[in-house]
């Protein structure tokens, strides 16, 4: 299959105004109904659209929005080996995660009724409806990864990010804030094509399902965002984006062929690596799936 520059120029742009209406319709329900909740009101709770909407690398099709719902008197932290939370003055916060969450499906529920939200083992699906697209809620705390130095006035420092317990599984740390700064200055350092070459292998991606072509499954949109990441500025520089589609997928493809050659790529973030034993996907997943997609574009 041959795919036209055209077709790539149509890919590039992002959802159209009314799906972006429906995006933020979404986060705004979300936000009335943490603020209508009794509990959850007296709290010091911050809710925050994370993600590719926020980020406009969403696609039509994938428009769904990930909202965070985080509670900002507790945090989980990580510490230099052989410190304790004591080294650094801090102590355990008195509400249990468990016990937050269930607070945020309350809330849900009340406000959108049963039939409209449903629990899952990460976040609770509060489901679409004519002005509004579907929503994941997250309940999350603060995370903490302390560095160990201080920063000028004393203060331990640390990256913060959000962290939150699955009902089944281990801990899952993102870092939502420095996603969006990192790739806020890659797009305007390449002119905005970065961001578009993500929404165009994103659609490529949907594509490849549509046709069942097996690589293209479980291929998360985060994990495209990353590969895209990880490409030299110069492959984003070309006149046409036929040429950037073509160095971006040469260059990652190339060096996910072996772990040495992408040992050390990280995330968006730059906090956490993109191919280690905690992701979701693997190297070899990744690969494959970018070879699928050199040939079904027909590239030579």
């Amino acid at each position: 299959m041959n795919i036209s520059e055209d077709t790539f120029v149509s890919w590039a742009k992002g959802p159209g105004t009314t799906e972006a209406d429906k995006c933020k319709n979404a986060e705004t329900a979300i936000k009335k109904a943490i603020a209508a909740d009794e509990k959850l009101s007296k709290m010091d709770v911050s809710v925050f659209a994370q993600g590719s909407y926020p980020s406009r690398t969403n696609v039509r099709l994938d428009s769904d929005v990930d909202i965070c719902v985080r509670y900002n008197d507790a945090f989980f932290d990580t510490y230099p080996e052989g410190k304790t939370r004591e080294d650094f003055g801090n102590v355990p916060g008195t509400l249990a995660f468990a016990q937050f969450k269930q607070y945020v499906g309350a809330a849900l529920i009340t406000y959108f009724d049963d039939d409209a939200v449903t629990p899952g083992n990460k976040a609770f699906d509060v489901h679409a409806n004519s002005y509004r697209v579907d929503a994941d809620v997250v309940p999350a705390f603060e995370y903490r990864w302390y560095t160990g130095r201080q920063n000028g006035n004393g203060s331990h420092q640390y990256h913060s990010g959000v962290a939150f317990l699955p009902d089944k599984g281990n801990r899952i740390v993102n870092y939502p804030d420095q996603t969006d700064a990192n790739g806020t200055s890659r797009n305007n350092e390449t002119g905005r094509h970065y961001k578009r070459v993500i929404r165009i292998l994103k659609r490529l991606r949907n594509k490849m399902q549509e046709d069942r072509i097996q690589e293209a499954n479980d291929i998360a949109s985060f994990l495209i965002e990353c590969l895209v990441w990880n490409c030299p500025v110069e492959a984003f520089q070309h006149d046409r984006y036929a040429d950037d589609v073509r160095y971006v997928l040469a260059h990652t493809y190339n060096n996910t062929r072996e772990d040495s050659t992408c040992s050390e790529w990280g995330e968006v973030n730059e906090l956490k690596y993109l191919f280690r034993k905690s992701q979701p996907w693997t190297r070899e997943q990744a690969n494959a799936f970018l070879n699928a997609a050199w040939d079904y574009i027909g590239f030579k």
